[in-house]
């Protein structure tokens, strides 16, 4: 069978490879660029809990050395007042909050640097540098693609994605429109070495008290005594000179330390957000992906998460396509998922930010206003709420229908699992999102496991009956064990997609429906009347 074509080698394109080739899927990744990636110490990413645990599961090292920093905390001002300083993992001491998973903050150049590292020794992925795309054809057994110059050619694959970006191509050979709003919000960006009085926290400053200031300001730690700080930028602003953005780098750097210290600035830029939703994510064997799919940035919101977990998404539907074929039930469900969930932050973004950025009015002097948007503030650039947490999938065409053996657990179904310690039936003792990329998991909750050896608890219980029922899915699958699972009883059996999302909790071993929700998890049979042309 053809190869899936990937079209764009940034970071979403370079992990959809990886994700792919770790489920023996053959990739041809068409790369306009000379195949190497620019160093921007200022252009840097954040991951959060869940994203960055799929670039660490596809081989990336993401911290020490000149990797990516997980800061120790959290604090936000306004004004001269602190409003509140939390803790990521927990709150550790007296009158500071639980911030959840520290972020991981890391430049992109790093980011892309490690995917391409990993790319190197992976044999069933083809980089092409120096391939610009500039036609596509479709029929019902692939799709074909040119490129032109240095490596003009057609590229025959089965399936084609779209990750090159907000200019995407590929959008535009499919007549995909791409429609939102232009300049949501405006950054001045710089990256410096200096000494500020925290060491390892990430901060947010509204309205700083010194004159001349931005209306929020925002810094966050990078290796080796390194920042990347951030100016919001007024509306319909003139462009930023760079003795305007030195001027700005004092000002602050006086501002938090009493007085400028020595620093030293590595790189500058001025960052744009804008907020755009394709209208659609799949025309037949063509899909879209990235910020080639959606933009989205403004109030801390980060949009490389939203593509790392379209790759997420995507990533195993497409393999079971590729090894056994699949339902449109299941191709249509990445749009319907990734493009659903995206939108809605895409609201939440554009509910919070008159409220934010309105500049006055009676909300301004309310009591508590200030604490209530540094809430706000904080669920965007910490991962949290409508503005950042990561999405759930409840009412997917993939969910199944509701079965009396059903149980409710600590996640509620379409939201990712805990990433609790499990064993695999070889012995090993893992975490539940190192297993997961690769097909449907069912996690057994047993008590008292992890003090037996495993060449007994394997023949006891309902061991045996589980593993019969799992091997016999329609669907490729895995058996874990689990000690405990928060709020689920002994004996209760969770099925888990390959992207980490929850299907379903059983009480016990129940053969028939693990078979249905598998079957509706894969979308049904390949043969349900799947559409692979370009008028789907």
């Amino acid at each position: 069978m053809d190869p899936v074509i990937i079209v764009g080698a940034g970071p979403v394109g370079l992990s959809l490879a990886l994700a792919l080739a770790s489920q023996r899927v053959p990739c041809v990744v068409l790369d306009e660029g000379p195949g190497k990636e620019e160093r921007r110490p200022a252009r840097t990413v954040v991951l959060r809990e869940d994203t960055a645990a799929l670039v660490e599961r596809l081989g990336v090292v993401t911290t020490g050395g000149e990797g990516g920093v997980r800061p120790s905390a959290w604090r936000s001002f306004r004004r001269r007042q602190e409003l509140r300083r939390m803790v990521f993992g927990a709150a550790a001491e007296p009158g500071t909050d639980d911030a959840g998973p520290a972020p991981l903050h890391l430049p992109q150049h790093v980011l892309t640097r490690g995917l391409r590292a990993a790319l190197a020794d992976e044999h069933l992925v083809k980089l092409v540098p120096g391939a610009r795309l500039d036609s596509l054809e479709q029929d019902a057994a692939g799709i074909t693609a040119h490129t032109r110059g240095g490596n003009a050619t057609w590229w025959r694959g089965s399936w084609l994605v779209g990750c090159d970006g907000p200019r995407s191509t590929v959008r535009k050979l499919l007549d995909v429109r791409f429609p939102g709003r232009t300049a949501v919000e405006r950054h001045a960006v710089a990256a410096l070495r200096a000494e500020l009085p925290w060491t390892d926290e990430a901060l947010l400053h509204r309205a700083p008290p010194w004159r001349g200031a931005a209306a929020e300001v925002t810094a966050r730690p990078l290796p080796d005594g390194v920042w990347r700080i951030d100016w919001l930028l007024p509306p319909r602003s003139d462009l930023v000179t760079p003795e305007q953005l030195i001027a700005r780098v004092r000002e602050t750097l006086e501002g938090w330390c009493g007085t400028t210290p020595p620093y030293e600035l590595l790189d500058t830029g001025v960052h744009t957000v804008h907020h755009r939703l394709a209208r659609r994510w799949r025309v037949g064997r063509a899909f879209l992906a990235g910020d080639a799919a959606h933009l989205l940035g403004a109030i801390g919101t980060q949009g490389l998460d939203e593509g790392l977990r379209d790759v997420g998404n995507l990533a195993w539907k497409l393999a079971l396509a590729w090894h056994h074929g699949a339902s449109d039930t299941l191709l249509d469900s990445y749009q319907a998922e990734r493009r659903s969930a995206v939108a809605a932050r895409l609201r939440a973004a554009d509910q919070a930010l008159p409220i934010l950025r309105g500049g006055g009015g009676l909300r301004t002097y309310l009591p508590g206003s200030a604490r209530n948007h540094d809430t706000l503030l904080a669920d965007g650039h910490l991962g949290r709420g409508p503005l950042g947490a990561p999405p759930v999938y409840a009412r997917s065409p993939l969910v199944p229908a509701r079965s009396d053996s059903e149980v409710p657990v600590g996640t509620e179904p379409g939201a990712p699992v805990e990433d609790v310690p499990v064993t695999a039936p070889d012995g090993a003792a893992v975490r539940l999102r190192e297993r997961l990329g690769r097909g449907l998991l069912v996690v057994l909750v047993a008590p008292g496991t992890g003090v037996w050896d495993r060449r007994h608890w394997m023949q006891a219980g309902v061991m045996p009956r589980l593993a019969a029922a799992v091997s016999a899915l329609p669907m490729p699958a895995e058996l874990l064990v689990t000690e405990s699972y928060p709020s689920a009883a002994a004996h209760t059996v969770l099925v888990v997609r390959p992207d980490g999302h929850l299907v379903a909790a059983f009480a016990g071993v129940r053969p028939a429906e693990l078979y249905a929700c598998a079957d509706t998890v894969r979308g049904g049979s390949a043969g349900a009347g799947t559409k692979t042309t370009a008028g789907h």
